[in-house]
């Protein structure tokens, strides 16, 4: 059989809305829709906590996913992912996904995704945005890979924009525009400055510079911290993956209480 032109190929879309409300003095589940290739998972146990999962396997030219998370006033709910989300080779145009987290006043939100994975050649715009009301605060944690070192894999080709937004009341707190193109691969290496995982952690508490030595001690000499205007950001970049995770891992101990997302610990 002949291989399927480019405009035949199938495409994946997900839709995912997801509303959490306070109630018998723990965080609920209030709404949930689900379609396409995005669901979501709540495992049993302490606390609340919301795992997405991308059914089809990956993201690649063409595809669409669109979540919307809500948290009434007082809730307190930790966001992350079933595994590692891959965007893989595209052969015709970008996957879009877009993601918004609105946190109500006095409402806390943990954003912990796990990492994703940008193979060769890979096309992919990602907007997500984080919007506090009030009193509201949250914990970011943003990871990237360039291919996967045990596998041997080598990154030559990348389009990718991955924009990243926290406001309050509508005020920017916090903006961050990725862009990785051929640009940055010099000679074919999948490396920044001999790296080839990278994260960013930011977070946006009246508290977060009471913080900044927690946190610079948690990193030593995997990244760096700086904290102001009630916000703390942490950069943090290594050769591969799994160390860079292990330092990552650290860090959100040392800023969160309790323990990381059960998928993590898998």
């Amino acid at each position: 059989m002949d291989n399927p032109s480019p405009l035949s190929l199938p495409r994946a879309h997900g839709v995912l809305r997801a509303g959490f409300a306070y109630s018998g003095d723990e965080t609920r589940l209030a709404r949930l829709h689900q379609a396409g290739s995005t669901k979501a998972m709540l495992p049993p146990g302490a606390g609340c906590e919301l795992v997405m999962l991308n059914t089809s396997g990956g993201l690649t030219g063409g595809d669409r996913m669109q979540i919307s998370v809500t948290q009434d006033p007082g809730t307190h709910l930790t966001a992350t992912t079933q595994t590692a989300e891959r965007a893989y080779r595209s052969v015709t145009g970008q996957a879009h996904v877009t993601a918004r987290y609105e946190v109500a006043d006095a409402a806390h939100l943990d954003l912990l995704p796990q990492e994703t994975i940008l193979f060769d050649r890979a096309a992919l715009l990602r907007e997500q945005e984080i919007a506090l009301t009030g009193t509201a605060t949250c914990l970011w944690a943003e990871t990237l890979i360039l291919g996967r070192a045990a596998m041997g894999e080598v990154v030559t080709r990348l389009d990718v924009n991955d924009r990243r937004r926290v406001t309050r009341d509508g005020r920017p707190v916090f903006i961050e525009n990725l862009r990785l193109d051929d640009a940055l691969l010099p000679g074919g290496l999948a490396t920044l400055a001999g790296c080839r995982a990278f994260a960013t952690l930011v977070l946006v508490a009246p508290d977060a510079a009471d913080r900044l030595g927690t946190a610079r001690a948690a990193l030593g000499d995997a990244g760096a911290a700086s904290a102001f205007d009630g916000k703390l950001v942490a950069r943090l970049m290594a050769g591969d993956g799994w160390p860079l995770r292990q330092a990552l891992m650290r860090l959100i101990r040392a800023l969160r209480p309790g323990p990381l997302p059960r998928v993590w610990q898998i």
